[in-house]
């Protein structure tokens, strides 16, 4: 199914019947990456599986995004699928942009689920910046050189040694989206978060490590959090069944 926010056509699944709930992916996925839970969602509830805007089958923005445009494309989509007070949840960054568009008071969610959300400012060493600056230098003596294959051979190989996977495996408008929002801290917003709010974490994640958890359980109000040992980024797949289990329980009042 498909819609359109802004001019731009967003891809989106609907499956099931009952109260409202809206899963939205992370970086560089689509929303195949939730049909695990959503699966087993939609024997209880209305299921919204969306592409988010340049991702999936959506459509690439038009220019870098901020933390803010997800949150905007967030009560967008919220707004255009007539969705009122729906269930939340969110994997990695598309846990940043519900904590985003809830911090901001521009959505009313009933309850949310961060999945290994992204959001936390990471805490960078020296070596980190070297890396940075020494990857913008190179970039900057690179572009004022004539396009040559020998050059694109060059620019190709800086990137494969200082710029991340995710980084190097995005197209350009969101490789410079990508540079906006991990520096872009969320951590503000989430006292503000007024709704009954569910964490999942592997212990072991790395991209958006376990300490940012337990910040996230400590400064909302009614928050509560699930670790699962041995586990990584996608903990919720690894961990299938018990999350299924822990989000029935959790969404048990609100289940048709």
């Amino acid at each position: 199914m498909e819609i359109k926010i802004k001019g731009k056509k967003i891809h989106y699944e609907e499956e099931g019947e009952g109260y409202p709930i809206v899963l939205l992916h992370g970086w560089l996925a689509n929303l195949k990456t939730m049909k695990p839970l959503a699966n087993v969602l939609k024997q209880h509830f209305k299921v919204y599986n969306i592409d988010i805007i340049g991702f999936g089958e959506s459509q690439l923005p038009e220019k870098p995004m901020t933390t803010n445009d997800y949150g905007d494309f967030l009560k967008d989509l919220l707004e255009t699928l007539a969705i009122k007070n729906p269930i939340l949840i969110g994997h990695s960054n598309g846990g940043r942009a519900i904590i985003n568009a809830v911090g901001r008071g521009i959505i009313n969610p009933k309850k949310i689920v961060l999945i290994d959300s992204a959001g936390i400012k990471p805490k960078r060493r020296i070596n980190y910046y070297i890396k940075i600056y020494a990857f913008k230098f190179g970039k900057a003596i690179l572009k004022r050189l004539p396009e040559t294959e020998k050059v694109n051979r060059m620019r190709e190989k800086l990137l494969q040694k200082f710029s991340s996977e995710d980084y190097r495996n995005s197209p350009e408008v969101l490789r410079k989206t990508m540079s906006i929002i991990i520096n872009e801290d969320q951590k503000k917003y989430l006292s503000k978060i007024n709704v009954p709010t569910l964490l999942i974490w592997g212990e072991n994640d790395t991209a958006t490590p376990i300490q940012d958890a337990r910040i996230m359980e400590s400064l909302i109000p009614d928050a509560g959090l699930i670790v699962y040992p041995n586990s990584g980024h996608f903990s919720y797949i690894e961990n299938l069944q018990n999350c299924n289990i822990v989000l029935h329980e959790f969404l048990k009042k609100e289940a048709r």
